[in-house]
């Protein structure tokens, strides 16, 4: 893939985690006030990366048929989150780019995903995608489009999905920022912490978190991508969901090492990982690997569908350890 190329479809890339407390509670915590500083660091870069639109993963929004893609062109609610409630209520109005969400879908339907547009009044949107629009996009100065995260897609078909995106945005010749939404490990507290107290769950999670970090500072997007089994095994809840985040962005941005990646900042919030991380395509890899995964082009199916509990396991849920979506 030409460097031409990926700068013109993709300019930047990041992770970013959608806990409420960041909007609602930052100032109970430090750490929770730092993370929430670094999402402006965010809007900074954005408003010097001459984008079109933003197009967001979210893992807090779980679909258990296909793929969800959000076409509402200007969707206006008040959220108030599932499980924090008591955190109160946060409104919201966005502007979703439509054009490019239907582009979508029939990039998806090329590529022998199943997906469908999501277009009524009242839908109610995910936490972790209003948390970031609040936090980085509040103004709408960009469109966006949020996408599901499905509950039963394996590596190959969220690999296809992220390709889809880039398909989408070559056919319509937009620049993209894509951003998915979620934590790094994701094991909250199962007892009360006071919010100034906030930890990280396991010392094991934090030495993951880091090392994954440590990745991403050098650009190793597609290394981390091919690790993303282990680190799901070793640093979140197991038997939830395969972390396919990983997957999906380097198949949006390009499957490789060349980029410079920068952490924002890296705080626990309740207990989970929360790092801010940013990628940017770059001339230079940072390691020149050869990777052990395929690489499909079409979703031919999911092959695990008759395999052990554990193969499933890698291939299946959402990314809540509680309902079903979340972080």
């Amino acid at each position: 893939m030409s460097k031409q190329l990926r700068e013109d479809v993709v300019r930047k890339g990041y992770v970013l985690p959608g806990l409420p407390h960041l909007l609602l509670a930052a100032d109970q915590n430090p750490g929770w006030q730092k993370v929430r500083q670094a999402f402006q660091k965010v809007r900074e870069d954005l408003e010097s990366s001459d984008i079109d639109v933003i197009v967001v993963y979210s893992t807090f929004w779980p679909s258990v048929i296909g793929h969800q893609i959000q076409a509402r062109e200007e969707p206006e609610w008040v959220h108030v989150d599932d499980q924090f409630h008591a955190l109160g209520s946060i409104p919201y109005k966005m502007e979703i780019d439509s054009e490019f969400a239907r582009e979508l879908d029939r990039s998806c339907k090329d590529r022998k995903l199943h997906s469908r547009l999501i277009d009524y009044e009242g839908f109610p949107i995910d936490t972790g995608s209003v948390v970031v629009q609040q936090l980085i996009n509040k103004d709408n100065r960009w469109p966006m489009v949020i996408v599901s995260s499905n509950v039963y897609a394996d590596r190959a078909e969220t690999v296809v999905y992220g390709k889809a995106v880039r398909d989408a945005l070559e056919k319509q010749g937009k620049k993209a920022a894509a951003i998915v939404v979620s934590s790094l490990s994701n094991r909250m507290h199962t007892t009360h912490v006071d919010p100034k107290d906030d930890h990280f769950s396991s010392k094991k999670d934090h030495e993951w978190n880091l090392k994954y970090l440590e990745f991403l500072k050098e650009g190793r997007l597609e290394d981390v991508s091919q690790l993303s089994r282990q680190f799901h095994r070793e640093a979140r809840v197991p038997k939830v969901t395969a972390f396919k985040p990983f997957w999906w962005l380097s198949a949006v941005m390009g499957q490789n090492n060349l980029y410079a990646g920068e952490v924002y900042e890296y705080q626990p919030v309740m207990g989970t990982g929360a790092a801010v991380i940013g990628l940017t395509p770059a001339n230079k890899a940072a390691r020149d690997l050869e990777f052990d995964e395929d690489d499909p082009e079409a979703f031919a199916g999911e092959r695990g569908v008759l395999g052990s509990n554990e193969d499933m396991s890698d291939s299946s849920g959402s990314d809540n350890p509680f309902s079903g979506a979340n972080i």
